[in-house]
């Protein structure tokens, strides 16, 4: 009975280390994602600043690194939006499933 009020081994919660871990793969391919789009935006700004001051005239062309930093962060949202969809709630209460 404790255990049903804690949420600890209840299968229709999905608690347990596997869907820990499920989703902690989620939250990971989000964020790092996310990190790794916002570093690349802000070193392909940096290059967009020296560009502006060494040749002006390639200004344009440099605007190509920052919109793939941002595919990449979309990137990761799709990513985590289709590993989400493919966790699933544990259902057979006799074992443990993945």
């Amino acid at each position: 009975m404790l255990s049903i009020m804690a949420g600890v081994g209840d299968a229709a919660t999905a608690t347990g280390p596997e869907a820990f871990f499920g989703f902690m793969g989620v939250a990971c391919a989000l964020v790092f994602a996310n990190l790794g789009a916002a570093y690349g935006t802000a070193k392909s700004g940096v290059g967009i600043s020296s560009m502006g001051v060494l040749k002006p005239e390639l200004i344009i062309r440099s605007i190509i690194p920052v919109v793939m930093a941002g595919i990449l962060g979309i990137y990761g949202l799709i990513v985590s939006v289709i590993l989400i969809q493919k966790s699933k709630i544990n259902t057979n209460k006799n074992s443990r499933s993945y």
